[in-house]
C-alpha cells in the first residue's frame, strides 16, 4: 500500500517542470533501435529559456540516445553545469543497450521486460549519463511511463530516490502498458523501503462526474458511440473532462481549469511534462509546423506565469521536494 505524502498545511503549491528528453521518431510508426537522431537538440534552448526567464529549474529525464551523443547531451550538461536543470535517466528499452529483446508495443514498456533485462538497460543508462554529463541520476521516468512489478526494486538497488512515471488518469492496457485510471496525483513513498518517492504525473478527470471518471469516460469514448461524439459534450457541458498537465493536447485553458480544480480541492503538488521533440516541427503531432510551435511555447509560458502569479505556487525540484515531504513533523 503507498504512503501518500502532503505538505504542510498553509504551504504554496509545488510545481515540478519535466523534460522527457529522447530521440526522435515516428509516433505512429513501429519502434524501431534505428531511430536515433537527437537533432531537434539544437533549439532545446527554446524552452530552457522560458524556464530561466521564470524561475523554473526543470528536469530533463534523458534517454541513452541522447545520452551518448554529443548533440543531446552537451546542451544539457550545460544547464547542469549551470545550476539552470536536473537530470534524470528516462529508459526507451528500444534504443537502450543491450537490445536483445523482440521489439514491439508490449516491450517498449520496460516495465514488462525479464527483471534483469531491465535492470541491465537502467545500469547502462545510468553510467552512460553519468559518463556524459557528470552527474549520476537519481530521479527516474520510465519510457512510455512503463512501470512494472519490478521497477521499485530495481530503482532503490541502483540508488534512485524519485520516479516520475505513473500517469494518471491514463490507461494504457490496450498495447500491454500500466493502467492509471485510478491512480491519484499524490506525491506517495513506494518501494520495499517506503524510501523512493513517487511523482505522478498530474492528471485528472474534472467535472462535477470527475469521481466517475475511472468508469464513465471509457464508455463515452468507446469507438461503438463515436458517432454521439460523448466526450465534448461532458466537456463542453463541465461534466467531465480527462486533462494531463501538458502543453502536449491541452490548451491553457485545460491546463488551468485541472490545477485550479486539484488546488480547490486540497492539491499542492503539481507535475508538469512534454517530451523535448517538441521544440522543433514536425517531431511529435503536437507540433506539426512553425506555428504550432509558437502556440505551444505561449502555452507554456501562459501556464508557468499563471502558476507562479494566479496560484501563487512555487517551482521546485523532486530533490527539494522530497525532503519538504519528508521532514520530521514538529
Amino acid at each position: 500500500m503507498n504512503q501518500f505524502q502532503d505538505l504542510p498545511d498553509g504551504w504554496p503549491a509545488q510545481l515540478v517542470t519535466v523534460i522527457d528528453t529522447e530521440e526522435e521518431f515516428d509516433w505512429s510508426a513501429a519502434f524501431d533501435s534505428a531511430n536515433t537522431s537527437v537533432a531537434h537538440m539544437s533549439g532545446i534552448h527554446r524552452f530552457q529559456e522560458i524556464f530561466d526567464n521564470v524561475g523554473v529549474v526543470p528536469v530533463y529525464v534523458i534517454d541513452y540516445p541522447i545520452a551518448s551523443q554529443d548533440t543531446g547531451f552537451a546542451p544539457l550538461k550545460e544547464f547542469s553545469d549551470d545550476g539552470r536543470a536536473v537530470i534524470g535517466a528516462h529508459l526507451h528499452p528500444w534504443v537502450s543497450p543491450p537490445v536483445v529483446e523482440e521489439i514491439n508495443d508490449r516491450n517498449s514498456y520496460p516495465g514488462n521486460l525479464p527483471r534483469e533485462l531491465e535492470a541491465k538497460k537502467l545500469e547502462i543508462l545510468t553510467d552512460k549519463i553519468e559518463e556524459t554529463v557528470g552527474v549520476r541520476p537519481t530521479i527516474y521516468k520510465a519510457g512510455r511511463y512503463g512501470t512494472g512489478p519490478n521497477t521499485h526494486d530495481i530503482l532503490e538497488q541502483q540508488g534512485y530516490e524519485v520516479d516520475i512515471s505513473p500517469s494518471p488518469p491514463m490507461d494504457f492496457r490496450a498495447d500491454g502498458g500500466p493502467n492509471f485510471s485510478r491512480y491519484p496525483s499524490r506525491p506517495c513513498l513506494i518501494g520495499r523501503r517506503r524510501r523512493l518517492l513517487c511523482l505522478p504525473n498530474t492528471g485528472a478527470y474534472v467535472g462535477f462526474l470527475g469521481a466517475l471518471g475511472p468508469a464513465l469516460y471509457p464508455a463515452i469514448t468507446h469507438r461503438a458511440l463515436g458517432w454521439a461524439r460523448l466526450s465534448g459534450i461532458a466537456s463542453r457541458s463541465g461534466a467531465l473532462s480527462r486533462i494531463r498537465l501538458s502543453p502536449e493536447g491541452f490548451s491553457l485553458s485545460d491546463m488551468t481549469t485541472l490545477a485550479s480544480w486539484l488546488f480547490a480541492r486540497g492539491y499542492r503538488v503539481f507535475v508538469l511534462s512534454f517530451h523535448s521533440p517538441s521544440v522543433e516541427p514536425g517531431h511529435t503531432p503536437y507540433v506539426r509546423n512553425t506555428s504550432d510551435l509558437e502556440e505551444f511555447l505561449d502555452r507554456l509560458r501562459g501556464f508557468l506565469e499563471f502558476f507562479r502569479d494566479s496560484l501563487k505556487g512555487k517551482f521546485t525540484t523532486p530533490h527539494a521536494l522530497k525532503q519538504e515531504l519528508c521532514a520530521p513533523s514538529g
